[in-house]
């Protein structure tokens, strides 16, 4: 009798199928981007070209950005230091008042929240305060600290720290009844009400907080760097001005926007990640 003999179908390794399907992922999540910056870089061009050539055009920027972070850590004296350095600086006096800001708005935030007699003596005072321009607060600061750079960190305080009091002052209020009812049964101590109950039920509103005074910083340490001069982005962009070097100045706009939008996915990411880690049951 003759031998059957099954043939095997040869599979086929799964390998380029996975390479195929991670570079269509990357794709899919690259390509808006590159679109929305072709377009920016378009219109960017088209603006040069109607100024007849005094707003540098895109190629002449990244030349000059490229040669910028060639060697971002120089320092030739008080007026003549690399953007990296320019951007520490910024980044420390930002992270520093946006930390004083936030250590103030949410322990301000949280008893607002709790207590509706607190809310409506403050209410008044917050409104009179936060419309107030961040400019108008770095000559205040000036007089009582008597030093530049801490009255930008100073301007940065009094500025940032409204988003994430309001914010906090809102979440606190929209805690579920049940939760508070729960505690209240278990005869939680206050500590542990804070810990357990209203830190975890309001902290989405306070990143979200956290995320727009981190924003709000950002935005005025530029302005605050150039009335104080020194170090800084604001003082890079206003020093490259008087040398009448556009190219640079928008050099640091670019760096400028490209840290705001690093800074903003961090808290972004760090909002999923703790969305997914108390949906985990934590």
């Amino acid at each position: 009798m003759a031998q059957m003999i099954e043939v095997i179908p040869r599979r086929e390794s799964s390998a380029p199928t996975f390479i195929r399907r991670w570079l269509k992922a990357i794709w899919q999540t690259l390509s808006p981007v590159l679109m929305g910056m072709l377009i920016l870089a378009g219109l960017w061009q088209v603006a040069a070209w109607i100024s007849g050539g005094t707003l540098p055009t895109p190629l002449a920027t990244a030349s000059t950005l490229r040669d910028l972070l060639s060697d971002p850590f120089y320092d030739n004296g008080p007026n003549d230091k690399g953007i990296g350095i320019q951007l520490m600086a910024s980044l420390g006096r930002v992270f520093t008042g946006w930390g004083i800001g936030i250590a103030i708005a949410i322990p301000l935030g949280m008893l607002l929240g709790s207590s509706a007699t607190l809310r409506k003596m403050l209410a008044p005072v917050i409104e009179i305060l936060r419309p107030v321009s961040p400019l108008a607060w770095y000559p205040l600061g000036l007089a009582v600290l008597h030093n530049a750079p801490k009255a930008v960190v100073f301007a940065i305080v009094i500025t940032s720290l409204w988003p994430t009091l309001v914010n906090t002052t809102m979440g606190v209020q929209n805690i579920p009844a049940d939760l508070k009812a729960v505690s209240k049964v278990f005869r939680f101590s206050r500590w542990r009400y804070i810990t357990k109950v209203l830190l975890p039920a309001a902290f989405p509103a306070i990143l979200t907080g956290m995320r727009l005074s981190m924003g709000i910083a950002w935005m005025v340490i530029v302005a605050g760097e150039m009335l104080a001069g020194g170090t800084g982005l604001g003082f890079f962009v206003w020093d490259s001005w008087n040398a009448l070097s556009l190219e640079r100045v928008m050099s640091a706009i670019l760096v400028i926007g490209i840290t705001g939008l690093a800074l903003d996915r961090l808290f972004s990411l760090i909002g999923q990640r703790m969305a997914a880690w108390q949906e985990g049951g934590h």
